[in-house]
């Protein structure tokens, strides 16, 4: 079931447990300043208590589309949930996807390889949490659940293709520099939205031949996807603190603040045009 990369390619994921986005990073937005409500939240899945994090302007009583934010293979960490609070700002309402159950991060690579791969093994696992939190977000009153999307890095950003590819009722999917082919099939008509992809064109563990099988069954399907790749950047672009951790692990990733504002611009206008229609 797994890609080829799979191993290296999430170890590549960015480990960044307890830091928060810099108030000086490249996404920074420039909107009119908002009420934030921020709610951690717990909720369930079958017998498994999930902790996620929500967040929305509560200075208007208007319905907003919803965004599932799937965090890096470490878990829900203050990164994945900065994130969140980006889009709370944009006008949305958004929550972070605990994919292990009880809040659980990993601070090593073998705990979060261990923790991301009954996912990979079974698709419908992970189905179950993205329908987990889409559950838990349906039960506030300022979101219209018309219009759903959802967006995820590294190992989220397989995860919200797989979703994708398994019919969830999303208007759009946005993955940042995640996995492309990890064994699930994508049939005719089960993709109901749009895709974006944003990659990084010198992504060492997403290699030309992943991308290319990725394109093949998109266009297969039929699938209405866009297709962003970046010069110079690297796996886990879109992340302050990559470099740092890359030179930690010796690993090939690295911060890119040029694709990581040009992925997030591409993202904004992406839901500005699917949730119009």
């Amino acid at each position: 079931m797994f890609a080829v990369g799979f191993a290296i390619t999430l170890a590549a994921c960015n480990n960044n447990q307890s830091a928060s986005a810099p108030t000086t990073t490249a996404t920074e937005e420039k909107t009119t300043p908002v009420k934030i409500r921020e709610d951690e939240v717990t909720y369930k899945d079958d017998t498994t208590t999930l902790h996620g994090y929500v967040a929305y302007d509560e200075g208007t009583g208007k319905k907003r589309p919803g965004i599932l934010v799937v965090p890096e293979w470490w878990g829900v960490t203050d990164y994945t949930r900065s994130r969140a609070k980006q889009l709370a700002g944009l006008g949305y309402i958004a929550i972070t996807v605990d994919m292990y159950g009880n809040g659980k991060i990993a601070d090593n690579p073998k705990d979060a390889g261990a923790w991301a791969t009954p996912f990979y093994k079974s698709a419908p696992l992970a189905k179950s949490r993205l329908d987990a939190a889409l559950a838990k977000l349906q039960t506030y009153s300022q979101l219209d659940s018309a219009n759903i999307a959802a967006i995820g890095y590294c190992f989220g950003g397989a995860m919200v293709l797989n979703g994708a590819r398994l019919g969830e009722p999303y208007k759009g999917v946005v993955s940042f520099h995640g996995g492309l082919m990890t064994g699930v099939p994508a049939g005719k008509g089960n993709i109901h939205g749009k895709l974006l992809v944003l990659h990084g064109e010198d992504d060492k563990f997403v290699l030309p031949a992943e991308v290319a099988a990725f394109k093949k069954q998109m266009d297969s399907v039929g699938a209405d996807y866009t297709f962003k790749s970046y010069p110079g950047a690297t796996h886990a672009f879109t992340n302050p603190d990559a470099t740092a951790l890359g030179e930690k692990f010796k690993i090939p990733i690295a911060y890119n603040a040029a694709a990581d504002a040009a992925s997030w611009k591409e993202m904004k206008e992406f839901f500005g045009k699917i949730f119009r229609q």
